[in-house]
């Protein structure tokens, strides 16, 4: 086999957000290794100017490449729609962010052409998702709104409470008269409160999860370039942060769907390792048939 099919997939985030878009990529892809990189010091991006985003991603990137993957995907929408342009432009290796796909999946989804969006503060302002759906069609229409408190609930595992249901409804009532019947989850945490979002939007709304469409696109990329790894299993998970923070273990299951093997702490985005590690995690996908 060639070796650069046995390069693992890399995964950056601001936070463990992105440990959903790893998730999909396990079921998807189970054979493929794959590094995961978040930028829990730093989190959030969505509340950081354009100029300080594209500088941190590409120090996040700069690490993914220092681990010798073969394509890096952006799971941050943030990131994804300040940065991903320019990094795809800059790089050999295929970059991949979840922005488009996304895009993509609603307009797959949508029979009335109405389209609602829901992201972060940063990515609604940016509205890369308008540009990225008038840009497949000019017949949509589209209302993006944004729901940063979303990050905080599914982090605290508050997703399925009467809270959450609360807050969710003043975030989405503008949205639900606009008679939308797809609904885009702008954000890595947002598949997490599925349940009320869908509860107040209502039946006949499609929720378009950018981290099941980003995994289709990463597979259909790599096959066209030769590089799946071709085994059916077996796959490992590396994760790396820039900061272990209070009850990962808890918070980085919930995201994932399973323990971690391991989690390692480095000292930034694209510098050395460090020897502290966040101990007890249970033995990861390789040895595991739980999935």
């Amino acid at each position: 086999m060639d070796g650069s099919r046995d390069r693992p997939i890399g995964v950056f985030d601001s936070g463990v957000g992105g440990l959903t878009v790893v998730r999909e990529l396990i079921e998807r892809l189970p054979g493929e290794d794959i590094v995961y990189f978040g930028d829990t010091a730093r989190v959030p991006y969505g509340t950081k100017s354009a100029r300080t985003v594209m500088k941190f991603a590409r120090e996040d990137l700069g690490f993914l490449k220092s681990r010798d993957v073969k394509l890096i995907v952006i799971a941050c929408n943030t990131a994804s729609s300040v940065a991903l342009p320019r990094l795809a432009d800059e790089e050999e290796i295929p970059v991949i962010g979840v922005l488009l796909p996304g895009a993509r999946g609603a307009a797959a989804a949508t029979h009335n052409r109405r389209i609602a969006v829901i992201g972060t503060t940063a990515t609604i302002n940016s509205g890369a998702y308008e540009k990225a759906l008038s840009d497949i069609s000019d017949r949509f229409e589209i209302m993006s709104h944004p729901c940063p408190l979303f990050v905080s609930l599914a982090e605290e595992g508050w997703v399925d409470d009467e809270v959450a249901f609360m807050i969710a409804r003043r975030y989405l009532e503008p949205l639900t008269g606009f008679g939308a019947d797809t609904l885009v989850l702008g954000c890595t945490h947002y598949p997490l409160l599925k349940g009320v979002i869908s509860r107040v939007m209502g039946d006949g709304v499609v929720l378009v999860d950018s981290a099941t469409e980003t995994a289709a696109d990463v597979e259909k990329t790599l096959a066209s370039a030769d590089l799946l790894s071709g085994r059916d299993s077996g796959g490992r998970i590396e994760v790396f942060l820039s900061d272990i923070p209070y009850r990962f273990r808890e918070i980085g299951e919930r995201f994932l769907g399973r323990p971690s093997e391991s989690v390692e702490q480095v000292t930034g985005p694209g510098g050395e390792e460090s020897e502290e590690r966040c101990r007890g995690m249970t033995a990861g996908r390789a040895a595991s048939s739980d999935r």
